[in-house]
């Protein structure tokens, strides 16, 4: 099976970001630059940035209201853009779906053919999620999520303790990364510490197991299926 970069489960940043400009001058065409970076999570200058290349592909029109404001209104051009980001990006995200719940299962298989009874998860993201429903449909029991990232102690997500430490965590007999940011530097973390071929990793991630030149799991299952 083949790898896909992290990127394509979704639109690339810059499609992303027009799409939610678009989308919030569509609700709202007196929103102000400032309001929009803070949206968008850019910074000012990047948003006006935005603002002023959607403006000449003819997506936005910039008008000037009073009290030296600026009103900004969709095209007939920006409504087809808008249309047509929103389909792909529903298109690249079933598809997503699609190949992580494929994968996903066949790791949670992997450990119940290992007798590998206590899983966690090594990163919280959408992965994590889609990982989680392929658990309780194979009645895979998943011990917690470890997200070094998590601000509160005691926290829950989907049912599940999120921790900030491995050690935080009762006996674990594997670990599936889930982590979609850094997804390399959080294996290359963990096998440190916790055994080789009990991490385990989705080939969709594009992780490279050079430590023993071990090919990813999903990899090795399809050789030998191959």
């Amino acid at each position: 099976m083949s790898n896909i970069k992290i990127s394509q489960k979704v639109l690339n940043q810059e499609e992303k970001i027009t799409l939610d400009l678009l989308e919030m001058v569509e609700e709202n065409s007196a929103i102000t630059q400032r309001s929009l970076a803070t949206e968008l999570n850019v910074a000012l200058g990047l948003a006006n940035s935005y603002i002023k290349r959607c403006a000449k592909k003819g997506l936005i029109k910039v008008k000037q209201v009073p009290s030296n404001r600026y009103a900004y209104y969709l095209t007939p051009n920006g409504f087809a853009e808008k249309g047509r980001l929103t389909a792909e990006y529903l298109k690249q995200s079933f598809n997503f779906f699609r190949l992580a719940r494929g994968q996903s299962d066949e790791a949670l298989r992997d450990c119940i053919n290992r007798g590998w009874n206590s899983v966690a998860l090594i990163g919280k993201s959408d992965l994590t999620e889609i990982t989680i429903l392929s658990a309780t449909e194979l009645n895979v029991k998943l011990t917690g999520i470890v997200d070094a990232e998590a601000s509160i102690d005691n926290i829950k997500y989907m049912n599940l303790p999120v921790v900030k430490t491995l050690s935080e965590l009762d006996t674990v007999d594997a670990l599936i990364i889930t982590d979609m940011e850094k997804p390399q530097n959080t294996f290359n973390e963990i096998v440190q510490f916790f055994p080789f071929d009990q991490v385990l990793t989705l080939s969709l991630l594009g992780i490279k197991r050079q430590k023993r030149n071990t090919p990813t799991f999903i990899e090795a299952v399809s050789e030998k299926i191959g």
